[in-house]
């Protein structure tokens, strides 16, 4: 079976990986062709030819479209017998995020991963940020300066380090939405206009993601999955990050924003990220256009599930 696609990263871990994880353990040879960088997520195959140097958004030719799930944030064909658009509200709430799991196993990338002793850095939470378009739009959902400020502290108080993560979009192969990557900033009293990188060197218990990946060795995504197979926990943005954290069995609190993961139901009953593993999800949802109504995004529920479940 040949597995030939190019998706955002998000499709490959939900619509790709657990189906070829299931061709697998049925007996099939599996041969996947993907992006670069992206053989780490495919031990388990037979043979992985990293072909594409960027990412299509575009579901109709970028290859998922042959696969049993072609769309990420729902199977309502398979699990109801018609269209999404003929749902009635309440089967639309069970439908978001449901997949059809008959040809469906979840990589066990928190087994495979991990190895005791490494990182050298031990009793640590994943933040992962990203400052990215949202569909080709500004971008309003990320962790702001004084947001990880105040988390840092939390996580200082109860005893953990930090490692933060806001990729450069140079590390990995890339979509349309990931071409736009500013700075974070904010003028700080006493100190003055820093970013949210230079933020980190005023805690002695946060350390930058790509720092641990250089000590740690290997590609880019070896050593990422080895640093989150460790972690005691994640708080990211939602999206593809989010989806890679709730693979490794711990509490995964999610702040969301956009795209079709503000839908009711999203996140809870057979919604995929349930199936991952058995990592506890936690999202709060903080739509954008009540971001935008009120002026500034509320990240209180995210403290309270740091205080509740870390």
């Amino acid at each position: 079976m040949i597995i030939d696609l190019n998706p955002e990263f998000g499709y490959e871990l939900v619509c790709s990986a657990p189906y070829a994880y299931w061709l697998k353990k049925n007996g099939h040879y599996v041969k996947v062709i993907t992006s670069n960088g992206m053989k780490p997520f495919y031990w388990f195959c037979d043979e992985v030819e990293e072909k594409y140097n960027s990412r299509s958004i575009d579901n109709s030719t970028n290859g998922v479209q042959l696969l049993p799930n072609n769309w990420i944030h729902h199977n309502a064909l398979s699990n109801f017998g018609k269209v999404y658009e003929s749902l009635t509200e309440d089967e639309k709430i069970i439908a978001n995020g449901w997949l059809d799991y008959s040809k469906w196993i979840a990589p066990p990338y928190a087994d495979k991963y991990y190895k005791s002793g490494t990182p050298d850095l031990k009793n640590y939470v994943v933040i992962s940020n990203r400052f990215n378009l949202e569909h080709g739009e500004t971008p309003i959902g990320y962790f702001d300066i004084e947001s990880l400020y105040t988390m840092f502290n939390i996580l200082k108080d109860k005893g953990y380090n930090v490692i933060y993560k806001r990729p450069k979009n140079t590390e990995f192969t890339t979509d349309p939405n990931e071409l736009c990557n500013k700075s974070i900033t904010a003028n700080v009293e006493s100190i003055g206009i820093i970013n949210d990188y230079e933020l980190t060197e005023y805690f002695d218990n946060v350390y930058l993601f790509d720092d641990i990946v250089k000590n740690i060795g290997g590609t880019y995504n070896e050593a990422q999955l080895t640093i989150y197979s460790s972690s005691e926990g994640f708080i990211s943005m939602g999206g593809g990050s989010s989806i890679l954290c709730s693979y490794f069995n711990k509490p995964v609190i999610i702040y969301v924003n956009t795209s079709k993961d503000v839908r009711p139901g999203y996140f809870e009953g057979e919604s995929y990220f349930k199936k991952l593993s058995n990592a506890e999800i936690l999202p709060v949802i903080d739509n954008k256009k009540h971001i935008i109504q009120r002026g500034f995004r509320d990240y209180t529920k995210v403290y309270e599930n740091i205080n509740k479940y870390l």
